[in-house]
């Protein structure tokens, strides 16, 4: 939904047809695609068309200004706690969002944990442990906080891609 999109998009809802009219409207690094987009805007457009795509685009803003206000209100929630995420924001693999998600769900007093493995359990990361007679019977995740479990998984997936970090070395070992 960059600016040449939309004013292409709204182009067409107004009634113009002409793709090389519709292709001119590009802006910056899209002017250099101009005979792609020429073949790209080549079709029928009808007024039907016409009619659905300013439904989508109305739908798009609406979507958008909801996230948007969403954000806000998030950032105000989260304004006491902005030590807690900046600090935590340090920690490889670990963004904002996830940063939010742990304070979220944890209420950010870990003390209540008395341990890491306490906590791991309790978002359902530690495997359960079912053995009788030496067999081993179960080793699936145990249930536990879906949206932490999330988070951390996210975590996760963003330290091992982290270049030059010690957990990086860790998952390719």
């Amino acid at each position: 939904m960059g600016v040449s999109g939309r004013a292409m998009l709204h182009a067409l809802i107004d009634g113009q047809r002409d793709p090389h009219i519709l292709a001119d409207l590009a802006k910056r690094r899209m002017r250099s695609k101009i005979p792609e987009l020429n073949q790209a805007l080549t079709g029928r457009f009808r007024e039907h068309h016409a009619f659905l795509t300013r439904l989508y685009l109305d739908r798009y803003d609406q979507l958008s200004g909801a996230i948007t206000q969403l954000t806000v209100r998030i950032e105000e929630a989260m304004s006491p706690f902005r030590p807690a995420v900046d600090l935590l924001d340090t920690i490889p693999g670990v963004n904002q969002a996830v940063a939010e998600v742990i304070l979220a769900e944890t209420g950010g007093d870990m003390t209540r944990f008395r341990s890491a493995q306490r906590l791991a359990s309790w978002a359902g990361l530690c495997p359960g442990r079912h053995e009788s007679a030496g067999r081993v019977r179960s080793t699936r995740v145990r249930p536990g906080n879906p949206h932490l479990k999330g988070a951390l998984g996210m975590a996760a997936f963003g330290a091992a891609r982290t270049k030059g970090s010690v957990l990086q070395h860790a998952t390719n070992g």
